[in-house]
């Protein structure tokens, strides 16, 4: 498991449209959403930064949703050299929000998404203005064991709070980290 972190996408870029499948069927596309937030997320099933704060990103989007944002979860792992992120296996993940499914890794590419979970935070205009770390907490490595420390979002929800109350987020953010996006050879 290699460790990398988010390659801090300009704050400013408008979001790259997309228009991929979704795991519970049908398509989603970037127009679908007309929030004054919109959280992409790039995860996948098997690694263990998702695994870490998957739960905590169900508690996140039940607990905005009804003050605006809209999340979404892309997967654009390699499947052929990682099966447990195939699509098949995406439609056993239970998420509040749209996980959708990045088979030519081109979205990925756009948003520059470099790590599991990588995270983009955009605003009505989908504009980015937060593209960094749930929060400090890491999962524990038999070979780096950690305090455990509680998940708590907080500087994903410090960036949240700020736009929804009309703010922009701080620009001091902290690059997230987490397994490199397993690309597919070219």
């Amino acid at each position: 498991m290699s460790l990398t972190p988010s390659t801090m996408l300009d704050l400013g870029t408008p979001a790259p449209d997309f228009t991929l499948p979704e795991a519970k069927g049908g398509v989603v596309s970037l127009n679908d959403f007309k929030t004054p937030a919109l959280l992409v997320m790039f995860i996948c099933n098997h690694c263990p930064y998702v695994i870490h704060l998957r739960e905590a990103l169900k508690e996140l989007a039940t607990d905005y949703k009804p003050k605006g944002l809209a999340v979404v979860a892309i997967n654009s792992n390699d499947t052929d050299n990682y099966p447990a992120d195939s699509f098949e296996k995406m439609k056993d993940e239970a998420y509040p929000f749209p996980y959708l499914f990045d088979e030519s890794q081109e979205v990925a590419k756009a948003y520059q998404a470099a790590c599991t979970p990588d995270f983009f935070l955009f605003d009505g205009d989908k504009k980015l203005v937060y593209r960094g770390q749930f929060d400090e907490t890491r999962p524990n490595r038999p070979s780096r064991p950690a305090p455990e420390l509680p998940i708590t979002g907080k500087d994903m929800r410090a960036a949240l709070d700020a736009l929804l109350a009309g703010k922009m987020p701080s620009t001091d953010q902290i690059p997230s980290v987490g397994c490199n996006i397993k690309w597919k050879a070219e």
